[in-house]
């Protein structure tokens, strides 16, 4: 394996590129990551990449994301088939059409799309949110018009209970997420009675509700980076996640929330990605993310939502 480690790094100064790589990402990749993080921190990352080149190790719509925010760099995924099930959830057209006939009974309304989206849902929409951003953006939408949250009801559930805003939810879930147990998450519980246990709010709400604390990776990260002593925790979240906590923090014990059907979570289209596909990707230049016809009104949407910051005085948390 060091020998394709190296390779990678050889072929990386050679084609001057930068490897952003997603928490959910196995371990060996984040390693040789310049950059590991969320969908937030990794989007405003990869607009401060200096090399012509990025390397996204993640899924389909995070590259699309580098790519639309940075159209003259040229963006490279390993594996184009690294999809997403909330994405695939929710198809543009049908998002439009829905849209048009909440038009026609005089709804009015914004669109907030969560990041795990298809540039083509993201160019239909008024706001583009992170696990990371969510509430700040909710609370950028006028008081005097609805929401429309798409695609994930669990996020859009949370952010009701949060921020007091009713919403309009798409029905889409995380394939990872939703399939926690949430009867093997007590019986870990009652094991390890003080056990912290941590939930990404794309989690169900009996999930969520069982948490001590619910946010997203990075806000993971910072909750955990305050127990001084050693501490047990249940993760309920993509399974590579305890790579990176247990990476960060080795005084901690960090064990996976079973599934349903298995005793770990680890998104398939995640897993897509490897050390080989790293390096065939800057070997041959390939598969590369191409610039379509939506990605010029998405990126307008992804600016204002990613990178500029809050209006002084507009009110957000």
């Amino acid at each position: 394996m060091q020998d394709l480690i190296d390779e990678i790094a050889d072929l990386k100064i050679k084609n001057n590129a930068t490897i952003l790589a997603h928490y959910y990402q196995e371990g060996e990749i984040q390693d040789i990551a310049d950059y590991a993080g969320d969908s937030l921190n990794l989007a405003r990352a990869a607009t401060k990449v200096q090399t012509s080149t990025i390397v996204f190790c993640g899924v389909h719509f995070m590259a699309e994301t580098a790519k639309i925010l940075n159209p003259e760099k040229r963006v490279l995924l390993p594996d184009l088939k690294a999809g997403c099930s909330l994405a695939d959830s929710c198809p543009a057209d049908k998002l439009a059409r829905y849209q048009e006939m909440l038009r026609i009974n005089g709804r009015n309304f914004q669109t907030v799309t969560y990041i795990n989206s298809t540039a083509a849902v993201k160019a239909l929409s008024d706001w583009v949110v992170t696990s990371g951003n969510a509430e700040a953006i909710i609370h950028r939408v006028p008081a005097d018009q609805e929401i429309l949250f798409v695609p994930d009801r669990h996020l859009g559930q949370y952010l009701q209970e949060i921020t007091g805003r009713k919403m309009i939810l798409w029905d889409g879930a995380c394939m990872v997420h939703e399939i926690f147990s949430v009867g093997d998450l007590l019986v870990l519980k009652r094991k390890m009675p003080g056990a912290v246990t941590l939930a990404h709010p794309e989690c169900p709400a009996n999930i969520r509700e069982h948490s001590e604390f619910v946010g997203g990776t990075e806000a993971m990260v910072k909750h955990v980076a305050g127990f001084a002593q050693p501490t047990d925790f249940l993760v309920a979240t993509e399974a590579n996640m305890m790579w990176r906590l247990q990476k960060e923090f080795p005084r901690h014990r960090f064990h996976p929330v079973p599934g349903i059907t298995c005793a770990c979570n680890k998104c398939p289209h995640m897993g897509r990605n490897t050390l080989e596909k790293v390096r065939d990707c800057l070997l041959y230049g390939r598969p590369e993310i191409e610039w379509q016809p939506e990605f010029d009104r998405a990126r307008e949407v992804l600016q204002r939502s990613l990178l500029n910051p809050e209006p002084v005085g507009a009110g957000a948390v």
